[in-house]
Parts: structure tokens; C-alpha cells; sequence
């Protein structure tokens, strides 16, 4: 192991040891661990945890990081499960609120989770025996929003959600554009829901309904919200979509649940209470003689692996704890899996074969097959020698889209013998667990970078230093020649992620998804310049082309921390100089009154303005006051430092964002119908009120990027598309399989 694969396997894998279980010397004791858990209730446990050791053995199959770090160990209430999706939520304060605290109990084991909120009536809609219109769903996902940071404060791991709002919600313009100016909603992942009428609609520019339990609260063309989201999706990477009718018909089990939500990555659309057990094929270790003219994949020895893998996870199914009794009925009820894989960029490298090339989707599509039909196989063995999964009904599973594109062999067997699993495919993300097999290439995704420098933390505290990290691929390639040749050197098999068209992005996840009984967690990178015609067309292409949902990532200074090219900065023009006169004596100014349920007294906050060399009315100071003493200290300094910004910044209007997004780990409350995050948020909110009010500002204005630059991946491909990172503040962050993940210091937004 590396130098990283050792940080990832002492940070996250390894299990330190208890009184009564011995601790993880090294990656082999890890390995034996986790397999004699998964062979523990086998009638030969000693020979499956054998066999279980072969597979986890130079990281053949890698098992969800939830499963590694616990199985076997004295953690007997933890999850294994990485992501859920919660239950359908009820239109009413306890439905919503039975929903936020489920949801909490579930992130505080660690667990991911999805939402659905097309349940939720829309904003302004009366609310039965109360004289009162509701707030809407986008209100509400703010106290989800809060409550996951919460969590996450308590010291667990980050939190992820995901969003989604049906196409034809009155809300869905709001929701789409929730998150512009990176104010709320940043521990969520959005998704529109889309359905097969939209698409229809927008294709023949016809009128739009957006409609709620029968009542049309608004008529559209198709068209103009196609247009909204696309160009918000082109300006701020959100919201994805998914194709819910796509994702029903294809399901296995469409006979018995309806999916309307998928996990925080998109890879698992799940029912209520469903949950994602996941683990990839490193399809690296199946490559013989790489870089020569004998290079092949064994495909016997893929099947081979993915039979036992099978075995491995429905096995995990009945060790795992679950955070709710709910969640483990469901899981019982259908023992869904995803086997996925990993590494395919890398391994594609070896057969000397382009990523993106007809060759690598051909080569791809065999992959995938060959782990489908014998996922399905060893699925119906262990049905045949343990039992179905309860849930089987043969005749209306034999009905499905997706079984009918197995082989008639195989469709053969499960009418005549059933299987043991609903689901046995998924694509999911890979970040860390590909870094701890020596930094292969990521789930199906192509290489980002072939090298680039990264921190690693030293054994003593607040020390590190900086290692040159390879990509797999390019690292044995170094060995294979005996020297390191630059980019420009390499084969041309060798293709970085910036080198790779939406449309061959697009033809590789298609090939896959014909293979994959859940989905894909995927994301395409355009470039910056990338025209706004084109990227409209990547959307309709992956509908076109049998995808279950889309997300796109376009480098863009209306994102958070994203950085230009150097160029471009110096193309743009510089920052004004602000000269304000000297305050007069007199000021004319608007005194605003914040009542919170965080005190009995008021607090009441004046903004003076002036007017700049322009003629412009804008604001010049601030001052807060209050009978309540007890933030005394805070107070004046608020009150200094936001002054000290209206008299130095020409655009002062960042603030309103920067304190709207402060969330108190306590929870926030609602004022006027909508939810606050803390007092310093609605201070914000007051502040972008008067704003509005002197016409210093016409609309919400979008945050962009700042920070420190950084060259350190200059050289890296794709080094215009990397943004600043939240954790270490280096220029190495970027977009892939639906996370934000930094090169620099391991950071990723879904670990």
C-alpha cells in the first residue's frame, strides 16, 4: 500500500479494537474481519470466510466503506447500509416533522438520505382550522437542511441529501432556482422529476400544468421551465434530473412499490424506507498483460468474483443494524443489492483502448453484462439453497422491463426457481475506496488527473507534507517504460476527463445503464465555454438514449469558490475603487424590528445610507439595538463589521448570502412564514430587504468565486475546472460521480 492507501485505510477502515474484539494490524487483518462476519451465519463458515478473504484479497471486490470499517467489530449498532430514502411524507406539521426526526436518526448512524416533497402543498395554500397559508416544501427542506448540518456538527460524518419536486409541483420554479447565490439548502443534492409528458410537452412546445391534488395553480409553456432548468443547471450545476417513469418501468418490483426519490447520488432510486447495499469490482485486477498486445479482461474470473460478491452482500443484509425498524422490514422484504464497478478508465487504459471510443463502450457493455447475468445467477443458487426474498411474486416479476433483457436461460430459471434478490446492479460513486486500492480510476467515470500533489498528515500532530499521487494506470505505466513521460507523451489511449465529449459520456453511462437494474451515479464535465444550445442538448440526449437521470457540472463563476482561467480573470475588469464622502451629519436611514422567539425583547436594526459618487443610494452604516444585554459583545461587532463593509466594498450585497447561511446548531425558528436558520440569517434577510428597498439591488445577486489561488494542479487536466476546496481552501476541488471531492486533502462532500 501507498503512502495515501494507508492514510484512507487508518483514517476510515480501520477498526482500533476493543476489549473483546482484537484490533486491525494491517489491511490483511481487515480483510479477515470483515470476511469472518459475512461468513458468520453460513452453514460452512470456515470455508466462505476463505472464500470471502480470496475476493476481498489486493482489492478484487470492494465492499461499501460502511462495511468495512464495522463489520466484525464491537460496533453492534451500527449501519452497513450507506444511503436511504425516507418515507413519503405527510402534508401536515406531523408528517413533516415525524420525517425530520426519522431523517436525523437515521444521519446520526451515518446514513445518506433522499426525499421526495411533491407531497407538500404549495407555497400560500391555506392550511385547514388555522387561518394560515403553509410556507411550501422549499420552506420546510430548509429545517431538513438544518437539521443535517446539525448532525454533522455532532461529529459524524458528512451529511448528504437529496432533494426532489415532480415536474408539474407549483413550486418546482422556486425549487429550481433554491439554491441560487449558495445561501440554503447546501447540504442537499436537487432533482427535478421528470416525466415522459414533460418531455413530450417540451418537445412540441405545448402548454404546462403545474398542478397539486387536482387543482391548477399555474399554466406554462413546457418549454419556458425546460429553459429554466437548463440554464440553471448551466449557471449552477443544479438541479439534475431524474426520468421517475423510466426509473418505475424498468423496476423490478414495479408491481409492488412506486419509486418517487433516489439516494443523495442518484445511483439508487429507492421506495420509502429503502436502503442502498453497495460494493465494486475493481475491474483492474481482471486485466492480464497490460500495456501489451496480449492485454485482455477474464471475464471467467470476473463472473467468478461477482458470484461470491452476490453471496457476500446478501449476507451483510442480516448482520447490519438499521436506524429504523422500518428500514430494516423493507430491506428484509427484498434484500436489494448494487454490485457495481470500479476502475474502468484504468482498465480500459491497460487494453490500450480510449475511454469514449466505440471500442471502450463495446468493451464496457461486456463488462457489465458479464457481471449482470452472473449477479443473476449466484441470485438464483442462493434462492434455490436459503429462500426468496419475501416480496416474490414469480409472475409479475417475470413481467419487468429490465428481466427481459436477461438471457432466456436465465429468465428460464428465476420463473421456475425464483431468486434471492430484487435488485442486484448499481453504479455508485467510489471517491475514497479507490483511493485505499492505490488511486484507480473512479466508479465508471474517466481519469481526472494522471498525477498531482496532495497532503498527507503526518504521525505527529499538525504536521504534513506534500506527495506526487499517481493515477493506477499511468503509475504502472511509468514502471512498465522505466521512466515518467509527461501528458503530451503518453498514448493516446491515455485520456483525461477534460479530453472526453458529453456525448461519449453519454454513450458510456447508456451502455452501462442497459445493464443496470438501479442506476448510475455519474457526472458529465463541460467545459466553461461550453455553448448554452449545446448543454440543453446533453439532457435530451440522455433521455434519448435510455439514461435514468442526468447531472452535468460546467465550471462557472455564479458557483461557490469556482476559480477562472487566468486569462479569462484578466480579461474581466478590475475591481472599482469606492469613494464615499465623509460622513455629514445628518444620515437618512430605515429602522427595521427583528422579533424572535430566541428573546422576549425586540431587536431593532437601522440602516443609514448615502449617496456614492454616481448618484447611487446606498447603504453607509449600520447599528443594532436592544433591551437584551445578553449578546452585547456580539452586537457591536456585527454592527462594526458589516459597517466597515458598506463604507469599503463596492458591492457590499455579498453579505446578505454570507449571513443567510449561517445555521444555528440549535435550530432556527419561522418568522412570517418562512424558516430562518439562526438571528444572523435574519439579519441578512433584513439587510437584503433594504437593499431592494433603495434600489441598490434589482434581484437576488449571485455569489461568485473568490479565495486563495493556488497552482499546485495547474498543470492538471481539467485545471480550469477545479473550484476552492470548503475544507483546506486549495484550488482542488472538482465535480465527479455526483460529489465534490478535493485533490488536495482528501475532502469529499458524500463521505
Amino acid at each position: 500500500m501507498g503512502a495515501m492507501s494507508s492514510l484512507i485505510w487508518e483514517k476510515k477502515y480501520r477498526y482500533s479494537g476493543s476489549s473483546e474484539t482484537p484490533g486491525d494490524g494491517n489491511i490483511g487483518d481487515t480483510w479477515a474481519r470483515v470476511a469472518k462476519a459475512a461468513a458468520q451465519n453460513e452453514k460452512s463458515p470456515s470455508k466462505w470466510e476463505k472464500r470471502f478473504s480470496e475476493i476481498l484479497q489486493d482489492f478484487k471486490f470492494l465492499p461499501g466503506g460502511r462495511i468495512l470499517a464495522n463489520a466484525g467489530t464491537a460496533r453492534k449498532a451500527v449501519t452497513m447500509f450507506n444511503c436511504y430514502v425516507m418515507n413519503k411524507i405527510e402534508d401536515s406539521i406531523e408528517g413533516i416533522f415525524d420525517t425530520v426526526k426519522e431523517a436525523a436518526v437515521t444521519q446520526k448512524h451515518g446514513g445518506g438520505v433522499g426525499f421526495d416533497f411533491s407531497t407538500l402543498r404549495p407555497g400560500g395554500s391555506p392550511i385547514k382550522g388555522c387561518e394560515a397559508s403553509s410556507s411550501g416544501p422549499i420552506s420546510f427542506m430548509q429545517v431538513f437542511d438544518s437539521t443535517c448540518r446539525t448532525i454533522m456538527s455532532a461529529g459524524q460524518r458528512r451529511g448528504a441529501q437529496m432533494g426532489i419536486l415532480r415536474c408539474d409541483h407549483p413550486d418546482i420554479e422556486a425549487f429550481i432556482t433554491a439554491k441560487r447565490g449558495n445561501s440554503q439548502l447546501q447540504m442537499f443534492n436537487l432533482s427535478v422529476g421528470v416525466t415522459e409528458k414533460f418531455i413530450n410537452a417540451v418537445r412540441s412546445n405545448s402548454d404546462w400544468e403545474l398542478v397539486f391534488k387536482g387543482k391548477v395553480y399555474k399554466t406554462m409553456h413546457a418549454v419556458e421551465l425546460w429553459e429554466l432548468m437548463m440554464k440553471s443547471a448551466y449557471d449552477f450545476a443544479e438541479p439534475g434530473f431524474i426520468l421517475l417513469d423510466r426509473i418505475n418501468l424498468m423496476n423490478n418490483l414495479r408491481y409492488c412499490e412506486e419509486i418517487t426519490a433516489t439516494n443523495p447520488c442518484g445511483e439508487q432510486p429507492l421506495p420509502p424506507y429503502g436502503a442502498c447495499l453497495l460494493g465494486s469490482l475493481n475491474l483492474t485486477r481482471f486485466v492480464s498483460s497490460p500495456f501489451t498486445k496480449h492485454a485482455q479482461i477474464s471475464y471467467g474470473d470476473l463472473a467468478a468474483v461477482t458470484r461470491d460478491a452476490v453471496r457476500f452482500l446478501d449476507n451483510v443484509v442480516d448482520i447490519s443494524a438499521f436506524p429504523l425498524e422500518a428500514q430494516k422490514t423493507e430491506a428484509a422484504d427484498k434484500r436489494r443489492m448494487g454490485i457495481g464497478i470500479t476502475g474502468l478508465a484504468d482498465a480500459l487504459i491497460f487494453l490500450g483502448i480510449r475511454y469514449g471510443s466505440e471500442e471502450s463502450v463495446k468493451t464496457a457493455s461486456e463488462i457489465m453484462r458479464t457481471i449482470k447475468e452472473a449477479a443473476y445467477e449466484s441470485s438464483i443458487s442462493l434462492g434455490m439453497e436459503k429462500g426468496c426474498f419475501p416480496l416474490l411474486d414469480k409472475t409479475r416479476y417475470m413481467q419487468g422491463e429490465f428481466i427481459k433483457t436477461l438471457p432466456k436461460s436465465i429468465q428460464k430459471s428465476i420463473r421456475e426457481k425464483g431468486l434471492r434478490n430484487s435488485h442486484l446492479t448499481s453504479i455508485a460513486p467510489t471517491g475514497t475506496i479507490s483511493l485505499l486500492a492505490g488511486n484507480i480510476s473512479s466508479g465508471l467515470e474517466p481519469v481526472f488527473a494522471f498525477s498531482y500533489k496532495r497532503k498527507i498528515r503526518n504521525s505527529h500532530e499538525g504536521d504534513s507534507s506534500s506527495h506526487e499521487i499517481k493515477d493506477y494506470a499511468y503509475a504502472r505505466y511509468c514502471k512498465f517504460i522505466g521512466s515518467d513521460p509527461k501528458e503530451s507523451e503518453l498514448p493516446p489511449y491515455f485520456v483525461s476527463s477534460d479530453k472526453v465529449s458529453p456525448d461519449e459520456h453519454i454513450a458510456m453511462q447508456a451502455a452501462l445503464q442497459a445493464h443496470v437494474d438501479s442506476s448510475i451515479s455519474k457526472t458529465i464535465n463541460v467545459p466553461a465555454e461550453f455553448p448554452f444550445k449545446d448543454f440543453k442538448e446533453i439532457y435530451m440526449k440522455a433521455y434519448e438514449n435510455g439514461l435514468k437521470g442526468c447531472t452535468t457540472f460546467r465550471p462557472s463563476d455564479q458557483i461557490s469558490g469556482v476559480l477562472v482561467k487566468e486569462e479569462q480573470k484578466s480579461e474581466k475588469s478590475t475591481v472599482q475603487e469606492i469613494r464615499l464622502p465623509q460622513r455629514p451629519v445628518e444620515l437618512e436611514g430605515t429602522t427595521y424590528k427583528i422579533k424572535t422567539p430566541l428573546s422576549t425583547e425586540a431587536i431593532y436594526l437601522t440602516i443609514n445610507d448615502i449617496h456614492d459618487k454616481d448618484g447611487r443610494r446606498r447603504p453607509y452604516e449600520l447599528f443594532i439595538n436592544t433591551k437584551n444585554l445578553q449578546h452585547f459583545s456580539w452586537i457591536v461587532a456585527m454592527t462594526r463589521l458589516i459597517s466597515a463593509v458598506f463604507r469599503n466594498e463596492p458591492e457590499p450585497s455579498f453579505l446578505v448570502d454570507e449571513l443567510k447561511s449561517i445555521y444555528d446548531p440549535n435550530g432556527g425558528y419561522f418568522s412570517e412564514g418562512r424558516y430562518v436558520p439562526s438571528l444572523a440569517a435574519d439579519i441578512g434577510l433584513v439587510i437584503e430587504k433594504h437593499l431592494q428597498k433603495i434600489g441598490f439591488v434589482k434581484e437576488k445577486p449571485g455569489k461568485t468565486g473568490g479565495g486563495r489561488s493556488s497552482s499546485k494542479h495547474a498543470s492538471a487536466p481539467g485545471a480550469d475546472k477545479l473550484m476552492i476546496c470548503p475544507n483546506c481552501g486549495s484550488k482542488s476541488l472538482f465535480s465527479q460521480e455526483n460529489c465534490l471531492k478535493c485533490l488536495e486533502c482528501g475532502f469529499s462532500k458524500c463521505d
